[in-house]
């Protein structure tokens, strides 16, 4: 039955002014259903203005206002609340939308309750309908749902009184893989929301007390096995006044994939550093202080990384030409790679070893750094050097030989050698044809028959053409002339040696 209120004397005058300054909608009417009365508020509740603008009567209000239900249902014939009221039911705070039957575009959002007014005599019953605006709640709310299904930030909302989500937007969907059916409903602590948290329990803790959770990482389970990396945190509202969570997440397993990602190739860059072959050493670029030395590093210099590590190559002495080590450590301030650079290393027994050295300057943990490889061409260097020797040899005289001999052991010379120091333009004309008579293998008597000059001049000139070029032997002066594709003059000819054919 609907609420009752007795008074002692019904005075509908003094009511209806006393009713008229309230912020609620009140609405009264006779037990045939006529609308006896309305006051400002619940005028304006439906946005008219006159008493007559609501129908009139109960069957009148229905065909001026339609009525829903919040999931957009219409209310049947009969499930009006004016109608439950004339019916005698009690209407208990039942919250719809009402439109204008001429406009169902246009909606509001009434809590209607009931309330029957008795006097001394039950014949001047009074039924009232109380009637309270909740447009602005439920506009609010709707923003709110609009926002939160729109945020591309994921998000959940669970009700505090069973740790139940009611709300779940499509940015946490995304992220999961989840299905809306699979989070509406579930638990906290079935969906595992904290249970791979390390401040997991501290969490559950404020949820069950209401308060806010501060952010922390946390693993998500994931419906297909697995899990997400995420930073999730918790504040107190209230849905439909009902004190709720919001949890809201950043997601960041994009970074525990770039994190391990960069541990698997720094394990990676580690592993083949430190078992290359070739020798290999780290350092800083702003002091060239070694941080990592590979075993092959430390097997060439004969050093132990305990005496490498933290300390320099000037320190060490690593070394022998200082003057270019300096030299190279400005390339590399300069950001100018260094690429196969002949030096000589020192190493702790006082041996000393050929290297070919490159150096990169690279980034490793935010710090600028200068990677060193090394390579050992002392065994190549020590047959380069046997190698001319024997050519020397073997060239000592070359009018044993015939040019086509000759050239082929130029040849091997040169691809044995560094670059030679002179070129041809330096040397005087004379210079060249005697340079020109040396390897047609003339010795010096007939250098001095066909040029028409002493003994002495000849060898004055041979000395001159010798410091010139950098060698002191004829061999080596056939070498360096074949190293430039000079074979003398075009008439010249290989000498012949008594009891030799030519």
């Amino acid at each position: 039955m609907p609420e009752r209120l007795k008074t002692p004397s019904l005075d509908r005058a003094t009511l209806q002014e006393f009713l008229g300054g309230l912020s609620e909608g009140v609405m009264f009417l006779d037990k045939k259903g006529r609308i006896t009365f309305a006051n400002a508020a619940a005028l304006a509740m439906h946005r008219v203005t006159c008493i007559d603008d609501l129908g009139g009567h109960a069957k009148g209000y229905r065909r001026t206002f339609t009525l829903r239900y919040r999931n957009n249902h219409p209310l049947e014939e009969g499930e009006y609340p004016i109608e439950r009221l004339l019916a005698g039911e009690t209407v208990e705070d039942v919250t719809v939308e009402i439109s204008p039957a001429s406009d169902l575009d246009v909606a509001w959002v009434h809590t209607n309750r009931s309330m029957v007014i008795t006097g001394k005599d039950d014949d001047e019953a009074v039924l009232a309908l109380v009637l309270r605006d909740e447009t602005p709640r439920f506009e609010a709310e709707e923003r709110f749902e609009r926002s939160f299904n729109a945020n591309p930030a994921p998000g959940l909302i669970c009700r505090l009184d069973d740790q139940r989500f009611i709300r779940v937007n499509q940015g946490f969907l995304e992220m999961t893989g989840f299905m809306k059916e699979d989070i509406i409903g579930r638990t906290v602590e079935t969906i595992g929301l904290f249970s791979n948290c390390e401040s997991g329990e501290d969490a559950l803790t404020k949820l069950g007390e209401g308060r806010v959770i501060r952010h922390r990482e946390a693993l998500v389970p994931l419906p297909a096995g697995g899990d997400r990396l995420v930073i999730v945190a918790g504040e107190p509202i209230a849905v439909v006044e009902e004190p709720c969570m919001l949890f809201t997440f950043a997601d960041l397993d994009a970074r525990r994939k770039a994190q391990n990602a960069l541990r698997q190739s720094e394990e990676r860059f580690s592993k083949s550093f430190r078992l290359s072959p070739a020798p290999a050493a780290i350092s800083r670029l702003d002091d060239f202080v070694f941080t990592e030395a590979n075993d092959a590093f430390l097997q060439i210099s004969g050093y132990a990384a305990s005496d490498v590590i933290g300390r320099t190559a000037g320190e060490l002495r690593l070394w022998d030409d200082v003057p270019a080590r300096r030299g190279l450590e400005q390339k590399l301030r300069d950001n100018t790679f260094v690429r196969d650079e002949p030096m000589r290393m020192k190493q702790k027994d006082g041996a000393f070893a050929e290297c070919l050295v490159s150096a990169e300057r690279v980034e490793i943990n935010d710090e600028q750094c200068v990677i060193w490889a090394l390579q050992d061409v002392t065994e190549r260097r020590r047959s380069e050097a046997q190698l001319v020797e024997a050519i020397e040899s073997v060239m000592a005289d070359t009018s044993w030989l015939s040019r086509s001999i000759v050239d082929r052991l130029a040849t091997l010379k040169q691809t044995s050698t560094t670059a030679p120091r002179a070129q041809l333009v330096a040397l005087s004309d004379r210079e060249r044809e005697i340079l020109g008579l040396i390897c047609s293998g003339q010795t010096d008597a007939e250098m001095s028959d066909t040029l028409h000059l002493s003994k002495n001049t000849i060898r004055n000139h041979i000395a001159s053409l010798y410091g010139k070029i950098g060698v002191n032997r004829r061999a080596a002066a056939v070498i360096w002339a074949r190293e430039r594709g000079f074979t003398g003059p075009p008439d010249a000819k290989l000498s012949k040696r008594p009891g030799r054919q030519k």
